[in-house]
């Protein structure tokens, strides 16, 4: 982008402190500078003044679960019909893995952190192993998509090259970087990361197929046939990919989408519990839950919000491409934000201190007219690592894969 251009754009969104160094750069600063005000979409940056209006809540009611005794009534059959699917090219997987180890105590990416005890294993590698069960079941390469982002790109595809892809065929695997939307302060003002370089984060587990779209994935996908998308987060290093028996029974059930859940151990454990709202699938996130739904109880008299989604989803391609060609609602996130203060030092808050912005899979979900809540064995398919001690940690990750027998 030239100069006055940029310039003209960052006056019409009020951002103009963003060239505030630009003359002291070398021109390949300026270069790169230059380059992101033109890729950044500056519109986000004015929900900030309508943040309280944005996104309210319908009516929360329950939706009924395929529970573990249903799903082994009919394992084979879901399984069969999955592993057809699967054989005939129809399903690929999307691994969600544009996160960094920052709380893990690593500047790497995430899925590069060493879970291992007595031997090196990585938590790309234990996906890839999860994976490899289905490849070796249907004796047929899945298309796996990798999504990175801007922070861990380079990192992310040599530490795979470098470890020969952990066995997985590499003329399978495509690799494609999420989105980034920029941070700001309260009053909507783009911090600046860098003097060169605006301060970004990823725009939600929700921006992955529109990054596909902007990447030419989504027409890749097509040519080769592929109906259904597994999408699954980096950080949960037992999950089931491709699982045959999740593929069939969505399928099966005619469901427009599929999603994990296990019965949460707790009413208000952290995580997003699979719902209707006004009538359509949805999820309403734990900090949502109030003591109504809590304590809420289902014609059986168990608890009605008692199943938490895991991030593992099987979606339409074509029901995406829909979706996509609407706009998903827009999430408003406190978060703390590095940035340079009035004399361009660097500070790393210790608090919260201005917004990111992202779009989120519950609305992706929430879009459609049905959706297949499918339970899982929580001790099997649930080791999510979000910090290194203490709940959904290193520590019990590594438990629980050794009480699955993976050797570590």
């Amino acid at each position: 982008m030239e100069y006055q251009k940029a310039y003209e754009k960052l006056e019409k969104y009020g951002q103009l402190h963003v060239l505030k160094y630009y003359d002291d750069l070398s021109g390949y600063e300026k270069e790169e500078l230059l380059k992101q005000i033109g890729e950044t979409d500056f519109e986000v940056l004015k929900q900030c003044e309508h943040k309280a209006e944005l996104n309210p809540r319908g009516k929360i009611t329950p939706i009924k679960v395929m529970q573990l005794p249903e799903i082994e009534a009919k394992r084979e059959e879901y399984t069969q019909t999955g592993l057809n699917a699967i054989k005939a090219g129809k399903v690929g997987a999307v691994l969600l893995a544009g996160g960094m180890g920052t709380r893990l105590g690593s500047d790497a990416p995430k899925g590069v952190y060493n879970i291992g005890l007595t031997k090196e294993v990585f938590i790309f590698q234990r996906l890839i192993e999860n994976l490899m069960d289905v490849v070796r079941m249907a004796d047929t390469w899945i298309p796996l998509y990798i999504m990175t982002s801007d922070r861990n790109h380079e990192t992310t595809t040599a530490f795979f090259k470098e470890k020969n892809y952990f066995g997985y065929n590499p003329e399978y695997i495509t690799f494609f970087m999420q989105d980034m939307a920029p941070a700001s302060d309260y009053n909507g003002k783009v911090y600046m990361e860098e003097k060169y370089k605006m301060s970004t984060s990823p725009n939600g587990n929700g921006g992955w197929f529109l990054s596909m779209m902007k990447w030419g994935i989504v027409d890749q996908i097509k040519a080769a046939g592929v109906e259904w998308l597994n999408v699954f987060a980096v950080d949960n290093v037992l999950q089931r990919i491709a699982d045959p028996c999740f593929v069939g029974a969505v399928i099966a059930t005619g469901s427009a989408v599929g999603a994990k859940v296990v019965r949460k151990n707790a009413p208000d454990e952290k995580v997003g519990a699979m719902c209707l709202e006004d009538g359509r699938p949805s999820i309403v996130e734990y900090y949502e839950m109030t003591e109504e739904l809590m304590n809420a109880k289902d014609d059986k008299g168990e608890p009605a919000y008692n199943f938490g989604v895991i991030l593992n989803y099987l979606f339409r391609e074509k029901d995406l491409e829909e979706i996509a060609a609407k706009k998903l609602p827009l999430h408003i996130v406190e978060k703390k934000i590095p940035y340079l203060d009035e004399n361009g030092m660097p500070v790393k808050p210790e608090n919260p201190n201005g917004y990111k912005f992202e779009q989120l899979v519950l609305d992706m979900i929430h879009q459609l007219d049905s959706c297949l809540p499918y339970e899982v064995v929580r001790n099997r398919e649930f080791a999510p690592i979000k910090n290194k001690t203490g709940i959904d940690s290193v520590e019990s990750a590594r438990a629980l894969c050794m009480e699955n027998g993976i050797e570590l």
